[in-house]
């Protein structure tokens, strides 16, 4: 009987038709996994308040020749706006050919062009779910990609890990390892990688790889010979630590040998500890390479005050004005993030 009465009134009162109003709202939303292809135009304001007409016919017919190179490709221009351009592949591969062809083809066009006319586009490259309106579409994909978008160079690609994952044995390119990018109301952060374009295929794998994406073991003696050996290396090269390691030990051999109670290889083994950790902080090992640079010029600085102790701890004015310049720059990373 209670449940009767129930039905009851929400027939009555209109509840009924809005639940399933909202039911049919829910199920009618599609969602889809594609490749989401962000572009815009690097110094856009400067080139409108230099000559806005040209500027505009500059940006008309360089979207027209990337819109014919994307649907070249099997995309789709999803939408223009500004100095934008969204589009959306099928393929991960041909996404990214497309993206290639699209620098390639602007890059003739710019040298043609005086340096101060020149319209360099970033691209960013993101596979992900998106929520589908129509013709558009919405979701966390389309902001990772315009994320990725800002930190490419102009005339440059850059994609996520779930892009390179899928394209680093079959793009005729190489990639260069970021480091990780906080994406604004994205929990996580996101592996990035920077496309190498005119690269060999022989250097088609990247130069350092994150922790949270370990590569496969090639399947076969042809994979092994198309990737070469950068599969099985660590991010900071273990080839080239490997060389500081032995250099460091002949120092030391020579120091015991020569060095008559004095041990003076103190000093070039510092140094070639800065240079190997320098090498991991360039290939995006420890996240912001800015921060991580400062931080390890610190810890140089330490070394040098330890190592040449006189009673005093010198290093505690140059670790304050780097502690500052620290500081400075996480606040101004923040800040883009929360912009971007």
């Amino acid at each position: 009987m209670l449940i009767l009465w129930r039905k009851y009134v929400r027939k009555t009162s209109g509840l009924e038709t809005m639940a399933d109003f909202d039911d049919q709202q829910i199920s009618a939303t599609q969602r889809k996994l594609t490749t989401i292809f962000s572009a815009d135009v690097q110094g856009y304001s400067r080139l409108m308040e230099t000559d806005e007409e040209r500027t505009l016919t500059t940006l008309k017919q360089y979207r027209d020749a990337m819109g014919r190179l994307i649907v070249s490709h099997g995309g789709r221009v999803v939408n223009t706006w500004g100095d934008g351009l969204l589009a959306e592949f099928p393929s991960v591969v041909e996404a990214v050919r497309s993206a290639i062809d699209v620098q390639n083809e602007l890059a003739a066009r710019n040298a043609g062009r005086p340096t101060a006319t020149r319209m360099a586009f970033r691209v960013g490259i993101n596979l992900g779910d998106v929520i589908v309106d129509g013709d558009d579409i919405y979701g966390d994909g389309v902001n990772v990609a315009a994320r990725l978008q800002t930190q490419a160079e102009p005339g440059g690609i850059v994609i996520s890990n779930t892009v390179y994952d899928q394209v680093r044995n079959k793009v005729a390119v190489s990639f260069e390892f970021l480091g990780n990018l906080s994406v604004k109301n994205i929990t996580e952060d996101v592996p990035s990688y920077a496309v190498k374009v005119g690269e060999s295929l022989s250097r088609a794998e990247p130069k350092v790889a994150p922790a949270s994406t370990p590569q496969p073991a090639p399947a076969s003696a042809e994979s092994s010979s198309r990737t070469g050996s950068v599969a099985g290396h660590d991010r900071c090269s273990l080839s080239s630590l490997a060389v500081l390691a032995i250099i460091g030990a002949g120092l030391v051999v020579v120091n015991l040998l020569t060095g008559a109670g004095a041990f003076w290889a103190k000093w070039p083994l510092l140094a070639l500890a800065l240079v190997g950790a320098l090498r991991c902080v360039k290939n995006g090992q420890f996240g912001d390479r800015g921060i991580a640079t400062l931080v390890l010029i610190g810890l140089f600085i330490v070394g040098i005050n330890l190592l040449s102790w006189h009673g005093e701890f010198w290093a505690v004015w140059p670790l304050l004005g780097l502690a500052m310049a620290v500081g400075i720059r996480w606040v101004k990373r923040r800040e883009n993030e929360s912009s971007g």
